[in-house]
């Protein structure tokens, strides 16, 4: 028999598992729901202070309850519950069988909650350096059944549920989120199982991904034989799903799922492949965080500005400006006449989007002050997870901006990543972008979130009459120009390319 330890998010308690829980009992195993102290119970300790300490032990009072040693012991942390799920963990080591992260983050010894919230404002808040975490303040919960999309997709929870979890939310105690979680290592060899909300913006894909461009976390999940499942809803499976999250908890214990793809010193990861187009290489400079790419030219040229996606970890090595699809795009504007300039910005983190947009517009000033560039002559194109920051020239775009090209972009907030800042907002920027042309190259087998968000700003975009151009990849992938190196996918390179092109050397806009 199995045993479930249970730990719920922020503003919840016990009652969200109900039915999950009921589900794993039924085939036979046993289920516990943690009551977390100030959320589930009107009982507070001594003082009514309430940390992350305190939800620890509420862990750990519960694995030491169900005793029965013999027994495997699986224990579950959705979203902000995985601290005091990994906290308990490294304090009974002995007793865990596996730790499985429902739609989570990956916590880190002296990291603190907040760290991980969606909310960028609350990122920002740290205990105090006298050690004061804030005792007795406590954060509102979702007032509405709207607002908990501020913390995470509600994709699925049926209308009836999602007021139930309006009404019975708690104010979570700040405190929980601001004291460091401390970890001993005790924990660190226990099996791993990872479950994604593809509706809330994780998928295998990316984290394999993110794992390949260099994340120190994620790597090291690639090394172990942790496993990875995905449930096809938003962050709140227990609510949306309950049967299925049940059932894929029940093969998390067995040791069954999908597991990541080591570093292979044999093979290079997907993004660093090859180029699928065999372009004549520029002469290129380099010049601080920018590459320019330079054309066969006498007189001032048009210029394009590539601007990566991410978060790419700091660490990464190569660094995104050395990437095969970013050099070779480069080499190709510049084959066809203009000067190509890649950018090194620092999206390293969810909560660096307003220093990557900082650097990308530093970046169009140096190149636009170069002598060989025809300032009144420039195109900006983003790739992926730096679609967002496309928002600030869509909002108000410059005179010398002569074209905007996306390629398989997060075209508007993800759920889950906290970028309530419509600043950072495509489709909502594109009502203002007025006569500048946009180039979207779309692939049809993107994730679905992603998917989502360059649907909307389409819908956004003919609602206002915007000029947009979408290159279709209907087979191809995120980032299929070094995973699907077919004929289809060549063609629309060429096409975007010849799209942005065209474009610059056109009449300027008015």
């Amino acid at each position: 028999m199995t045993i479930f330890v249970l730990v719920p998010g922020m503003f919840t308690g016990a009652h969200v598992w109900h039915r999950t829980a009921d589900r794993l009992a039924a085939a036979g195993a046993e289920a516990h729901a943690v009551r977390l102290s100030g959320l589930d119970t009107a009982l507070r300790p001594a003082g009514g202070d309430i940390d992350l300490e305190t939800h620890i032990s509420d862990v750990v009072a519960l694995i030491d309850s169900v005793g029965a040693t013999g027994r495997k012991l699986v224990l579950v942390g959705h979203d902000y519950g995985i601290h005091p799920a990994l906290g308990a963990a490294d304090r009974r080591a002995g007793r865990v069988d596996r730790i499985v992260y429902l739609d989570s983050g990956l916590p880190r010894n002296g990291v603190p909650a907040v760290a991980a919230l969606p909310d960028a404002s609350l990122r920002g808040r740290t205990a105090g350096t006298d050690g004061d975490t804030g005792s007795g303040d406590e954060l509102p919960p979702p007032a509405t059944p709207g607002e908990w999309r501020r913390w995470g997709s509600t994709e699925g929870v049926p209308g009836s549920a999602l007021d139930r979890l309006t009404a019975l939310a708690a104010p979570h105690p700040m405190a929980t989120l601001l004291q460091p979680l401390r970890l001993t290592g005790a924990a660190d060899s226990l099996p791993a199982t990872g479950i994604l909300c593809t509706g809330n913006g994780a998928s295998i894909e990316m984290v394999q991904m993110m794992a390949d461009r260099g994340d120190p976390a994620l790597r090291a999940l690639a090394d172990s034989p942790a496993t990875f499942f995905e449930l096809p809803t938003g962050h709140w499976p227990m609510l949306s799903l309950p049967d299925e999250l049940a059932d894929v908890l029940l093969r998390a214990a067995a040791g069954e799922g999908h597991r990541l793809v080591p570093a292979d010193a044999s093979e290079p990861p997907a993004h660093l492949r090859p180029f699928l187009l065999d372009v004549p290489e520029a002469p290129r400079e380099r010049h601080g965080n920018v590459d320019l790419y330079l054309p066969e030219a006498e007189e001032p040229c048009p210029a394009v500005l590539f601007v990566h996606g991410g978060p790419v970890p700091a660490e990464a090595r190569p660094t995104p400006r050395d990437w095969p699809t970013l050099r070779g795009y480069a080499h190709c504007a510049a084959a066809g006449g203009a000067v190509a300039a890649v950018v090194d910005h620092g999206l390293h983190t969810l909560g660096d989007y307003e220093r990557a947009a900082a650097d990308v517009a530093a970046a169009m000033e140096r190149v636009r002050a170069d002598p060989r560039v025809d300032a009144d002559r420039t195109a900006l194109w983003f790739f992926s997870g730096g679609g967002p920051i496309a928002a600030r020239w869509l909002d108000a775009p410059p005179p010398w901006l002569r074209c905007l090209a996306a390629t398989y972009p997060v075209f508007g907030p993800m759920p889950g990543w906290g970028l309530t800042d419509s600043r950072f907002d495509p489709a909502r920027a594109v009502a203002n972008a007025g006569t500048l042309p946009v180039v979207l190259t779309r692939v049809g087998l993107e994730t679905p979130a992603i998917a989502a968000t360059v649907e909307e700003f389409l819908a956004s975009a003919k609602e206002c009459g915007a000029d947009v151009e979408v290159v279709e990849v209907p087979h191809g992938h995120h980032a299929f120009e070094t995973v699907d190196p077919t004929d289809e996918s060549r063609d629309a390179v060429r096409r975007a390319v010849r799209a942005v092109l065209d474009r610059l050397w056109r009449p300027g806009r008015r």
